[in-house]
């Protein structure tokens, strides 16, 4: 009797922080995304900031190098800092590739931009799903996703610098697509887990953060390289 009290307040408290965890994570990533699109929105109807952007290319890769640093510096100090700090440095990240988006109008029509919104939000939807209820440990073909956006990564600096081939960014953009949905389902499986760890409030708080920047780059990235995509149709 008493084992399986001990057994079933255990799990309770697995859902207690699954369900406190999770919605954290969404609301973070909803957060950010918002931002992003408001300050992109903002930016973009300036044409002073906007031709700024475009003939600077200090400030374009300033701002490329800012993104990266946050990216690296948040998932390597997540362990050590204070969640607020992890809190600041998210929306600054997102507020960041909000400046960055700025430019989207000049190169694609609104049409493709709601429409790569859209497919972007069912094509993360339905990999988080699979990846929140599939019994599959999905580390192994996620990290050899990871692996390969990081070599197509690589492949598209060469490509802007030297081939400046569209041929060769519209393959890529499809392969990131199909590559950064598996990542997507690969991100929620792992942040399940970590949500079904024993962990403090202050811990919770900083995975949820951490849990929200996984899935906020998943998206943002399905959703640029669709846009490629469909202007390219």
């Amino acid at each position: 009797m008493n084992q399986t009290q001990f057994n079933n307040g255990a799990g309770s408290a697995v859902a207690s922080r699954t369900n406190t965890m999770l919605p954290r994570v969404f609301l973070l990533m909803f957060m950010g995304l918002t931002m992003t699109a408001i300050i992109a929105y903002v930016l973009g109807t300036n044409q002073d900031v906007v031709q700024s952007l475009l003939q600077n290319s200090g400030i374009f890769w300033g701002i490329w190098v800012v993104q990266l640093v946050l990216v690296i510096g948040l998932s390597a100090l997540i362990h050590r800092i204070p969640a607020f700090v992890a809190n600041i440095a998210f929306f600054v990240y997102a507020a960041v590739t909000g400046v960055s988006f700025s430019v989207l109008m000049v190169f694609f029509s609104l049409d493709s931009i709601a429409g790569a919104f859209f497919i972007a939000a069912g094509m993360f939807g339905i990999s988080a799903l699979v990846g929140y209820t599939t019994k599959m440990d999905l580390s192994k073909i996620g990290f050899l996703a990871l692996m390969l956006v990081l070599g197509l990564i690589l492949a598209s600096l060469v490509n802007i610098f030297f081939l400046k081939s569209s041929m060769i960014e519209l393959i890529i953009s499809y392969a990131m697509v199909i590559l950064f949905t598996i990542v997507t389902a690969f991100d929620m499986q792992t942040i399940k887990h970590m949500s079904e760890m024993d962990m403090d409030e202050e811990n919770v708080n900083k995975y949820a953060i951490y849990g929200a920047l996984m899935l906020y780059i998943d998206f943002i990235m399905i959703f640029r390289n669709l846009l490629t995509i469909l202007n390219d149709d």
